[in-house]
């Protein structure tokens, strides 16, 4: 069928009917916008050269919404009445061909439907912003910068230590890319750009032709290495692999050689890291072995080197790719291979926007791929050991650590009626002295930064409290601010008590500034390098401050940021400080946390031929999860944790929603989980479902940056119950008048419940 169509209210020309629609009927395009609204909205082409077809499926277009113009994508092709002239008509259509494969498409269709979130805003989190703001696919060219004849001859004379000048030195040796520029020097383009005014550099293309790069050599595998990339390779098309290996044990060589043979078919390889601060250590170790270019996404590279890297891998130029939870959202038109590193990772959650779970989505895209995944951690979540205990999982094990490395000696150090040092213990503090004398690197884990978590008036009581959350405000920067750790509320430390007039204000507790003040001052001869948010902000910020340890002996102290995938051979002991905070709390999924965190800050500690030493501080050396930590490692914990589970009918043997709201009035929240309570209570009796309902309950913070916060969780024996239930209420919760007052939204498998 082909139609004409006139702009306006202009009459429309027709050709001769298809079987399949009647006289009376259009063609319309149906897009999905990024709008808290359910459906598709259904346009009409601009004008008469633009035929309705599938190839619009996939590609954007401008349209007018009420007063303001969006960029959408189309989603279906739809019908209407040739008289209906209330239809308005697309302004523009961006792209020329689809750059949504159907596999993408579907995937964020399923995503849509699963996590209940209007596919608008799923398609609008999944693009790069440029691509959101209706730009064009950017250049996928790799480009590299040279000196020209006239540089090479004059570029001394640029003055003397200055950027231009070291940048030039640089390109003296050979032409730079601008994917190491992007990753490695982040103001380059200002500095190349005072270069190319003198005609000093220009810009050429780089050939694709890596044959002749010279790659590193790696390791060879051991017999356990060898049996799980047996067992990966044995596998034809999509299958998961849960890789359980103890920390030093080669999961990132296996990593690398799985893609070395996605590689050999010709075929995309996409990995999954959780943190920012790994993904230079990882790529640098990737670049080294593989014969391609590698690509990274994520949040603190460039809008344009993001959306090029999201291109490069759509055109099918770009072969590998690494990034953080945004780059699962990659187009992969040859598929081969993803992985899925820390897999048990929170951070793979996402709390903003709509609640999806990256390493969950990974799975769904690998199986509608008809491509292998690998789910690799040395403690993986409860919920991968039950799939693999279940047989939907194939798990591979990596008992041992790889080479000459050993696991390292864990013992608890009771400080209850112990005097302590500025938080630390006397067994610490000689652990760390003993590690330095040997010319080795110690470790101090604290998670918590700041200076102290809290400032209190010694004579009246008074604690200083953020004035928009139910928290107190975190004493930073050598005691002279104090910021609130959820809404970033700030304001200078007081001199005197603000309701007393006293000057006795004290910091109660201890965060890593402290920590790093106190050991600077127990061990002035050597390096204290702190490692939390605040330190490594930059780009490439975590990496800068392992650099100035470098290889030298030194006490690092940090936050969870040091717990994760970091390779430090020289660091022999690890300290953990505060572990009692998290003994105890209200989550079901916190003792798995707590469990995950020890063993991965453990697994830091003699990674080399240094032998290992692991000492952890508390007030409660008979709690239960420790004792079963030391005694039976991860396993035996995880075996315990998933019974008690399962007798409380928590996930994995069940299933969970929240239903999370927020308004500036906490009567506007509760309203409206009253009304959802009332349809969701209503679609429960109907259905017969065997679901329950908590009602309206407080957050485990009530008041978070002037909101106050309310949810109600749901939960159930079955999955397609759940589901269901959602899916009949969720047009009806939108509609009530009590959700115009609040902001609220579902959060499906929810990670933690504050």
């Amino acid at each position: 069928m082909r139609f004409s169509f006139l702009s306006g209210s202009n009459a429309s020309k027709t050709s001769p009917m298809t079987a399949s629609i009647t006289l009376n009927q259009i063609r319309t395009l149906k897009v999905a916008l990024p709008v808290p609204l359910l459906g598709l909205f259904d346009y009409l082409p601009s004008g008469e050269q633009d035929l309705v077809s599938e190839q619009w499926l996939g590609c954007r277009v401008e349209v007018p919404f009420g007063t303001r113009r969006l960029i959408g994508w189309v989603c279906e092709i739809g019908h209407a009445e040739m008289d209906n002239l209330a239809l308005k008509a697309i302004i523009r259509r961006i792209d020329a061909v689809p750059i949504i494969s159907d596999e993408l498409l579907a995937s964020l269709r399923w995503t849509a439907k699963y996590y209940q979130a209007p596919l608008g805003e799923v398609l609008s989190t999944a693009m790069p912003s440029l691509l959101r703001e209706g730009q064009g696919l950017p250049d996928v060219c790799q480009y590299a910068w040279q000196l020209t004849e006239a540089g090479h001859t004059q570029y001394t004379s640029l003055r003397k230590n200055s950027r231009a000048l070291q940048l030039a030195e640089r390109l003296v040796q050979h032409a730079i890319d601008e994917t190491w520029l992007e990753q490695h020097l982040p103001q380059w383009r200002s500095i190349m750009k005072t270069l190319h005014t003198k005609l000093y550099v220009e810009r050429v293309v780089v050939k694709q032709n890596t044959a002749h790069k010279i790659l590193e050599n790696g390791p060879s595998l051991n017999t356990q290495q060898q049996q799980c990339m047996a067992d990966i390779l044995s596998t034809e098309g999509y299958s998961v692999h849960l890789l359980e290996g103890v920390t030093g044990s080669g999961k990132t060589e296996i990593y690398i050689q799985a893609i070395a043979h996605c590689l050999a078919q010709n075929k995309q390889a996409l990995i999954l890291v959780p943190e920012i601060g790994l993904t230079p250590q990882t790529l640098a170790r990737f670049e080294a072995r593989l014969p391609v270019p590698v690509h990274v996404l994520h949040s603190n590279l460039s809008d344009g080197a993001r959306a090029r890297a999201w291109a490069a891998m759509a055109s099918g130029i770009g072969r590998v790719m690494i990034g953080t939870r945004s780059a699962v959202f990659a187009s992969l038109p040859e598929a081969g291979l993803i992985i899925i590193d820390e897999e048990h990772d929170s951070s793979y959650k996402q709390q903003d926007g709509f609640h999806y779970h990256a390493r969950d989505l990974a799975i769904v895209r690998a199986k509608n791929l008809d491509i292998p995944i690998i789910l690799g951690s040395a403690t993986p979540s409860l919920e991968s050991l039950h799939n693999a205990e279940q047989n939907r999982y194939h798990f591979l094990h990596l008992p041992s650590r790889a080479g000459l490395a050993k696991p390292p000696t864990v013992r608890l150090t009771d400080v209850r009626k112990i005097k302590l040092h500025h938080g630390l213990s006397q067994d610490m503090l000689d652990g760390i002295k003993h590690c330095l004398e040997k010319g080795e690197q110690a470790l101090v884990f604290k998670n918590r930064r700041g200076y102290a978590p809290a400032l209190l008036c010694h004579d009246c009581g008074f604690t200083a409290m953020c004035t928009r959350c139910d928290s107190p405000l975190t004493v930073h920067a050598g005691q002279k601010r104090l910021i609130c750790h959820h809404c970033g509320y700030q304001k200078p430390k007081p001199l005197a008590c603000p309701d007393c007039g006293s000057l006795a204000l004290q910091a109660q507790g201890f965060g890593t500034e402290r920590l790093e003040e106190a050991l600077s001052e127990f061990f002035p001869d050597y390096p204290c390098i702190r490692v939390d948010r605040e330190t490594t902000r930059k780009r490439d910020g975590l990496e800068q401050q392992l650099k100035l340890l470098g290889q030298n002996p030194g006490i690092l102290v940090g936050t969870q940021i040091l717990a994760k995938g970091h390779d430090l051979p020289l660091l022999s002991f690890v300290g953990v400080v505060g572990v009692d905070e998290g003994l105890y709390s209200a989550d079901f999924r916190a003792p798995e946390k707590l469990a995950q965190l020890l063993i991965q800050v453990s697994g830091r500690a003699g990674r080399s031929t240094h032998a290992g030493t692991v000492l952890i501080q508390t007030h409660h050396p008979e709690h239960p999860l420790l004792l079963e930590l030391l005694r039976g490692g991860y396993r035996q914990f995880a075996q315990t944790a998933l019974a008690e589970r399962q007798l409380a009918e928590l996930p994995p043997y069940a299933y969970m929603a929240l239903i999370r709201c927020e308004s500036v009035h906490s009567e506007s929240a509760q309203a409206f989980l009253h009304d959802a309570s009332t349809v969701l209570l209503a679609h429960i009796k109907q259905q017969g479902f065997s679901l329950h309902s908590s009602g309206a309950i407080p957050a485990a913070m009530p008041k978070r940056a002037g909101k106050s916060r309310w949810q109600l969780a749901l939960t159930a024996n079955s999955r397609q119950e759940l589901q269901r239930l959602l899916a009949l209420s969720l047009q009806e919760l939108y509609q009530l008048k009590s959700a115009r007052k609040a902001r609220w939204s579902i959060d499906v498998d929810p990670s933690d419940l504050s």
